[in-house]
């Protein structure tokens, strides 16, 4: 399935200061220079902070993690957990169709869906309140049918009660996960044949659905506050590369030290290009369109200029392309333009 960024999208993004935090914070488990693999969880909460995952907010996490924006782009248009378009205001509902689900009574709920919210998946409500879409297997096949509600499950479902949660979340309220017919968990339908004086602890209910509960955020909209920061691997081993059993370490202060990179010397540029024109910079192989507009707003029109740029100068250029860092000379720019500039 081709999935495109949305046509309508926000001028920009920010994380609230205790999501930034956060982010920051989830960037230090990984080793020095490993710091993109922490792309899914950032992407993952700037989702959670708007609703859906915007192109500004791809580019943030870019930024934060000094990656190509194309890099961002490949991972959201990816996996389909993360929403490339709109969302309801109060809740995104996703209906289990695999399987067990479809078995147990899955196209109820999703004629439902069809019927109160919109006719298809990812049209938003009339009122802007209500999305939906149906999903893959959610893993919760013995409490079938069942559908995700922002960041909760919602199990043993019937087209009549997803009506009513639905109701419900309208009204500004929001119904207790998991099981809906009494359940505790995902004991036998007609309760416990076996372990039947297990004790869970006198909770009201399931872990899952405890924690829920008390943290109050199934369909909120996440800014960092909810829980407390929490960084364990912290003072540990974050962000430090791991040396061999039985090394020495050279660095008394107990933290790996790498070396600055060159921060280059500025090339000389245009104010615009010259009376000939510009020439087409997207002839350099891994240049494209935005990449040579920005090119142009640096003050780079021509390949001559690229031509001339010495190895100072081009570390300068990839500290400095904004989303696009050390492309100039991963793909040897100065070797293409002179064989263009001839």
């Amino acid at each position: 399935m081709l999935r495109r960024l949305h046509h309508d999208q926000p001028e920009t993004f920010a994380f609230t200061p205790a999501n930034k935090a956060w982010a920051e914070a989830q960037i230090t488990k990984y080793p020095e220079g490993r710091q993109a693999s922490a792309i899914i969880p950032l992407l993952w909460r700037a989702q959670e902070q708007e609703g859906w995952l915007t192109r500004p907010a791809i580019e943030a996490v870019c930024t934060m993690l000094d990656l190509a924006f194309i890099r961002g782009l490949e991972v959201a248009s990816f996996y389909f957990m993360f929403q490339l378009q709109p969302v309801g205001s109060v809740a995104h509902i996703q209906v289990c169709g695999t399987t067990s689900c479809m078995i147990c009574g899955a196209e109820d709920l999703v004629g439902l869906c069809k019927k109160k919210i919109a006719p298809k998946p990812h049209q938003l409500s009339a009122d802007g309140k209500f999305s939906w879409e149906e999903v893959e297997c959610l893993g919760s096949c013995t409490n079938a049918p069942m559908a995700q509600i922002g960041k909760d499950y919602y199990e043993d479902l019937t087209a009549e009660k997803m009506s009513a949660l639905i109701d419900t979340l309208a009204a500004g309220d929001v119904p207790t996960p998991g099981p809906q017919n009494g359940r505790y968990a995902a004991e036998p339908l007609h309760g416990l044949t076996t372990l039947k004086e297990f004790d869970s602890g006198q909770t009201k209910y399931n872990a899952s659905v405890q924690l829920a509960t008390d943290i109050g955020d199934t369909v909120k909209r996440i800014d960092g506050t909810e829980v407390p920061l929490l960084a364990p691997w912290q003072g540990k081993s974050a962000n430090m590369v791991a040396k061999p059993a039985g090394a020495k370490s050279t660095n008394t202060a107990g933290k790996a030290k790498t070396a600055p990179k060159d921060a280059g010397t500025k090339p000389a540029m245009l104010s615009a290009a010259r009376a000939s024109g510009a020439d087409t910079l997207t002839d350099i192989k891994g240049v494209g369109p935005k990449l040579a507009l920005l090119l142009n707003e640096m003050g780079v029109y021509h390949f001559d200029q690229i031509a001339a740029w010495t190895t100072h100068e081009v570390a300068w250029i990839d500290q400095n392309l904004k989303g696009f860092k050390d492309r100039a000379t991963r793909d040897k720019w100065v070797t293409q333009a002179k064989g263009l500039a001839e």
